[in-house]
């Protein structure tokens, strides 16, 4: 499959739960905020869970007249064909109609992508310019990425993710001599320190060290966010009480600040808000949608 003109951002990880919808979305509505122009593609045919945050997003804005950007989306249903193959072959065929949709007309892509090994998910990772794998920050979720010794953190095996990636970066500096900007995001990191939170930052840096990505700092655990995914909204978004329920607070100004820095650490193309940009933005998200 040949590449895409825009920048392809995917989001992946072979463990379910770890931030890569809600990542997503909010990448692309802080791109979209930049003025690029932004297409998403929701690869996970099953769980669907970046389609039904579009969704929610379409229709609370409706209902509520909201003046809020949205990328272009597209959903992959899952095949319904005769076998395993010919469900393959659709899936991947209307992958394809949709990257050919929209690859000259965005200025960034974005895949998010199941959190299981399939066909579509090593084409996907093949085409990233950025990979982003969001992991939380525990022993459990570190597993897919690599098997380390319990007790000084040392690097024992690549785990099945990590050879994938690798798979796709070497098939990727074939196509195009260019290679796949790797970085994994550290979710839910515990302010105190643990023997876990340890562990996994020696692994972590021993990964690292092995196979060449970075990894940046995410998200902490944070309530809006469960309180943004019924109704689209993301902390880029203007939120009132009717959004929220119950005024805006420092939390939600953190959290916008973590995916901020998230999003700087990326080193993505094209141009940066001021700082008074975004104060400005800051104070429009305080008194709610104008």
């Amino acid at each position: 499959m040949q590449r895409s003109n825009a920048h392809v951002i995917v989001l992946g990880n072979e463990k379910g739960g770890s931030g890569k919808s809600t990542t997503a979305i909010h990448l692309a509505v802080h791109l979209l905020y930049e003025g690029f122009r932004v297409a998403t593609i929701d690869a996970d045919s099953r769980q669907h869970t970046l389609t039904t945050y579009v969704r929610n997003r379409r229709e609370w804005a409706n209902a509520h007249g909201l003046s809020v950007p949205h990328s272009t989306h597209f959903h992959l249903p899952q095949g319904r064909g005769d076998s395993r193959e010919k469900n393959a072959d659709m899936e991947f065929e209307m992958f394809r109609q949709a990257v050919a949709d929209v690859e000259r007309d965005v200025d960034y892509l974005i895949i998010d992508t199941p959190g299981f090994d399939t066909h579509l998910t090593r084409i996907a990772h093949s085409l990233a310019d950025t990979l982003i794998t969001p992991l939380n920050d525990s022993l459990i979720d570190l597993d897919v990425i690599a098997r380390i010794e319990p007790d000084s953190g040392a690097l024992i095996e690549l785990g099945h993710y990590t050879r994938l990636v690798q798979r796709s970066r070497r098939e990727r500096l074939a196509i195009d001599g260019r290679t796949i900007d790797w970085v994994m995001v550290r979710n839910r990191i515990s302010t105190l320190n643990s023997r876990n939170t340890r562990l996994v930052q020696t692994g972590l840096e021993n990964v690292v060290e092995r196979v060449g990505c970075r990894v940046a700092d995410g998200i902490a655990e944070r309530v809006i966010f469960r309180s943004l995914f019924p109704i689209g909204m993301t902390v880029f978004d203007p939120l009132d009480e009717n959004a929220l329920g119950g005024s805006p607070t420092m939390s939600h100004i953190g959290a916008r600040q973590e995916y901020r820095l998230l999003l700087d650490a990326l080193n993505l193309a094209g141009k940066r808000q001021s700082e008074e940009q975004r104060a400005q933005a800051d104070q429009r998200a305080l008194a709610g949608p104008v």
